[in-house]
């Protein structure tokens, strides 16, 4: 089948493993949004942001060492019910009849595989993570540079594996130490801004063509990380699910509690951060007064000309308004003619005085 789309067998879909391949991404966003909200009203969490990758990957290490142990799949794996299988290529015999796939056999994962598999998807991403921070923060400082001109203090004072305030090579001993350390940095950033647009493009290559071998069925590796480690991920069957749900009744009947009361605590998270939110913003928003009565008519001077009560009438030539025009200092509407015509009188009388 060129395309598979159905839930045939037990190879996984395309879409189940794209599926469970964005899950970690979603979820880190979720926590630290949550964590985000949350460092609003407890300052302390913001440690927790200025250190997120490092969180991110201790939680992620926890949650996929509990789940490859238990069930031999990542942990957004086992939420799609897929399972991993170490592969081994059997002999193929001269048997017209043997398909293919009867070559290949499906065995537990191994300890060596287990850990190797935190690492692909622990490890690995928190290093790239650090990597493309510096790459960032070197292009800004570089662009920064191409516009201002060059400074002395670029990198000297910031953390890159770290999200507090100790700068990546500790400062202290002699000047010849730390223009040492200060160089040594400097080229590493160097050599971290040239190859990383390189290694960033590799990794994302290879990871878009076993996705599309995958897609057309030509290879059973979703990923590279899969094809180094010999890793088929299969579907669980449904005697798999029968007896882990029957050793871990008591742990599912609690994760459905702990289900239930998550998404109620979400929804109760929610509301009382729409509550919070709207208290602040009326808290925080100026007074809105009504606006102020119109002022008063102005007084008719003693020798002076009367508004018409027709507002379309011309108070000089008391007729229809022609050309209307606006007298910025009075607000009055006139002629242009005759407002026209007035003015330069007056001035001309002004300047005679």
């Amino acid at each position: 089948m060129l395309f598979q789309v159905g839930g045939k067998g037990t190879r996984p879909t395309f879409f189940e493993m794209a599926a469970a391949q964005q899950l970690p991404a979603s979820l880190r966003a979720a926590v630290t949004y949550s964590v985000g909200v949350l460092a609003l009203r407890r300052p302390f969490l913001h440690k927790v942001l200025d250190y997120e990758d490092e969180f991110f990957a201790l939680l992620m290490l926890v949650l996929e060492t509990h789940s490859l142990r238990n069930t031999d799949a990542s942990f957004s794996e086992s939420l799609y019910g897929l399972r991993r299988r170490s592969v081994r290529i059997r002999a193929k015999k001269d048997d017209t009849r043997l398909k293919s796939s009867d070559g290949i056999h499906h065995s537990g994962l191994e300890k060596r595989q287990r850990v190797l598999s935190v690492v692909f998807m622990v490890v690995l991403p928190y290093f790239k993570s650090k990597l493309h921070s510096v790459y960032n923060k070197e292009r800004e400082a570089r662009l920064q540079a191409s516009l201002w001109g060059p400074t002395d203090e670029r990198f000297d004072d910031v953390d890159y594996f770290g999200g507090g305030g100790n700068p990546l090579f500790s400062r202290g001993g002699t000047d010849a130490e730390t223009s040492v350390r200060t160089s040594l940095t400097k080229k590493i950033q160097k050599i971290i801004f040239a190859c990383y647009p390189w290694l960033h493009a590799s990794c994302e290559g290879l990871s878009f063509t076993y996705q599309l071998l995958y897609l057309l069925d030509a290879t059973g590796f979703y990923s590279v990380g899969l094809h180094a480690l010999g890793i088929h991920v299969c579907r669980a069957t449904g005697q798999e699910l029968k007896l882990q749900g029957a050793l871990l009744s008591c742990a599912y009947t609690m994760l459905d509690y702990a289900q239930t009361g998550l998404i109620a605590a979400v929804f109760f998270f929610k509301m009382m951060e729409w509550w919070y939110q709207s208290a602040e913003e009326r808290m925080s928003a100026p007074t809105v007064y009504p606006p102020p009565p119109p002022p008063p008519p102005p007084k008719v001077a003693k020798e002076g000309i009367p508004l018409p009560p027709d507002r379309t009438i011309c108070p000089l030539c008391s007729q229809k308004r022609a050309n209307p025009s606006v007298v910025t200092v009075s607000g009055f509407v006139f002629c242009y003619a005759c407002i026209f015509k007035y003015v330069s009188q007056v001035s001309s009388l002004d300047s005679y005085s």
